[in-house]
């Protein structure tokens, strides 16, 4: 198999790029010139566009993520006006049963 390019530097057929790196077999130790070493291409470089790549492919996953935490938060805070609701309603219940039983208990010591 004989590659003539590289995934990052795929090979073009433009005779005026002259920033192409052409990847022939070499069988020395030495690179060849203009070609692809890690001088030319850093570590940084492939590990950042690796990075934006991960950070591009989890954007949906971040994006679903809060989305379910406001939904978590709107549901919270609707379970707690419920209960608020709920008490309020006992408590004025409440009021009405103690009025009634200390009417009936004024009733019962006036007669």
């Amino acid at each position: 198999m004989n590659a003539l390019g590289t995934i990052d530097r795929p090979l073009t057929h433009d005779p005026l790029n002259v920033k192409q790196a052409l990847m022939t077999p070499h069988t020395t130790s030495e690179q060849p010139h203009g070609s692809a070493t890690t001088a030319f291409i850093t570590t940084g470089e492939i590990t950042s566009r690796q990075n934006r790549t991960r950070e591009m492919q989890l954007i949906p996953e971040a994006l679903a993520r809060a989305h379910m935490d406001d939904r978590m938060r709107e549901v919270d805070a609707e379970r707690h006006a419920v209960r608020l609701v709920a008490a309020r309603r006992m408590q004025r219940r409440a009021e009405r049963v103690s009025l009634r039983a200390r009417r009936a208990l004024a009733m019962a010591v006036m007669h």
